[in-house]
């Protein structure tokens, strides 16, 4: 009886979603329902009480308002805002060295943001339209920044990584680790895709970028000693065991508000602003953790999660053959729904298959967020594009950007390979 209300409950929650209901409320409504149906709705009522402190009394959670705080003191401020100049310098005689120079700078993003669409959308308001005077293609100048912005979540601090950290008990220093060393390799492949249309195809990339540059380096560090004051402030602290994932997120939020403060840059309306989007995306963020913490316990009271798991173990799958059926949901989910509800609502099924095979859920964290980013960039809902879409909207159409971010997909192809055959590779500043 249990195990059919579980299953029930698991299609109203997939229909809910495709109906376009808020992730947060479809996982408490149904979790609700579901443990009312088995237990009575005194049980679901408690369990609504007494749950959710659970999960939002963790510690390391205050490390996502903090690490959010950073990242919207430092763009609202131009804190970032030298980033592309800055790679510039370094990457501007490749061919194609705008559009390195902006995958670079999205890394470089990444380090005081955390967020994929925050990324996409300040690279975006720059870089794409020095790239369409310099003779590219604006479909691919466009796919360049929304397939760059996807490094926004696995560069540290990455939000996706501290949620996923707390939600599985997992050390969130350790997936960091891991983050920096995929995202740097995902950086580098992408500089390779536009190395190798540069050579084949120079109606789409240029090989010899118009226009005169003479940014210097003295201009450059002038530009960006505020991110890489950061940066060191956080990683070193961080990396060197000096900083929990928490502490640093507070010295990177004092940080950046000391420095803008310093500049002349912050004043009462800029930081009123920051502090809203931290707020306000906070409070979304949590409140899906709510959702997934109560359909956790409903899986859980009716069975479903060992169902699944007996399902498998007399299907008799392998390893790789497991690792490859969670890829392809994540791949079909990125589809259609947002990373931190795809991720929640899988990772309560997922993790008692994982245990089964022994896998390693630090290197499962580097997977899932590299596949959610994925999902940033794939049509129909690929939310990076959208919001390229936006910010360049006299230079390309939504289906310019869907073509231009094909090429990288390719790519990410490449590293998705990478990371299942080689895991050890993902855990190299690990181990």
């Amino acid at each position: 009886m249990f195990l059919e209300t579980g299953l029930l409950g698991l299609g109203a929650l997939l229909l809910l979603l495709f109906c376009r209901v808020p992730v947060a409320i479809a996982l408490i409504g149904v979790s609700m329902g579901g443990i009312s149906a088995m237990l009575g709705a005194d049980v679901a009522i408690g369990m609504l009480a007494s749950k959710p402190y659970d999960f939002l009394s963790k510690w390391t959670l205050s490390a996502v308002p903090m690490f959010l705080l950073m990242g919207f003191v430092s763009y609202y401020t131009g804190l970032t805002a030298g980033l592309f100049s800055a790679a510039k310098v370094v990457f501007r005689w490749l061919p194609g060295g705008l559009a390195i120079s902006s995958i670079f700078a999205c890394s470089g993003f990444a380090a005081v943001s955390g967020s994929s669409v925050a990324c996409a959308a300040a690279m975006g308001k720059i870089a794409i339209p020095e790239m369409v005077r310099s003779g590219y293609r604006p479909s691919f100048a466009s796919g360049t920044i929304a397939a760059g912005g996807t490094i926004g979540a696995l560069i540290p601090p990455s939000i996706l990584m501290i949620i996923y950290g707390t939600f599985t008990q997992t050390s969130i220093t350790e997936v960091f680790l891991g983050g920096i060393v995929i995202g740097l390799v995902t950086a580098i492949a992408y500089s390779i895709v536009v190395l190798l249309v540069s050579a084949v195809r120079p109606d789409i990339v240029p090989r010899h970028e118009k226009g005169a540059f003479d940014y210097s380096i003295s201009q450059a560090v002038r530009e960006i000693w505020p991110v890489l004051v950061l940066g060191v402030l956080i990683f070193g602290g961080l990396f060197s065991g000096v900083f929990t994932a928490t502490e640093a997120g507070a010295m990177g939020a004092a940080g950046a508000i000391v420095i803008a403060w310093v500049l002349g840059r912050l004043d009462l309306q800029t930081f009123k602003t920051a502090l809203l989007e931290t707020l306000s995306t906070t409070a979304t963020l949590l409140i899906i953790g709510v959702g997934a913490t109560m359909f956790t316990v409903f899986l859980s009271l009716s069975g479903v999660a060992s169902a699944i798991g007996g399902l498998l173990d007399n299907w008799s799958l392998g390893y790789l053959e497991m690792i490859l059926i969670i890829i392809a949901v994540y791949l079909v989910l990125g589809l259609f729904m947002e990373p931190f509800g795809a991720m929640l609502i899988t990772l309560p099924i997922f993790l008692p298959v994982l245990d089964s095979f022994d896998v390693s859920l630090v290197w499962f964290g580097v997977l899932v967020v590299k596949l959610l980013e994925i999902g940033m960039i794939t049509p129909p809902v690929g939310m990076n594009i959208f919001v390229i879409r936006g910010v360049a909207s006299s230079y390309c159409s939504l289906m310019d950007v869907f073509k231009g971010v094909t090429w990288f997909l390719v790519a990410d192809l490449f590293i998705l390979a990478l990371m299942v055959f080689a895991p050890e590779f993902v855990m190299i500043l690990i181990n």
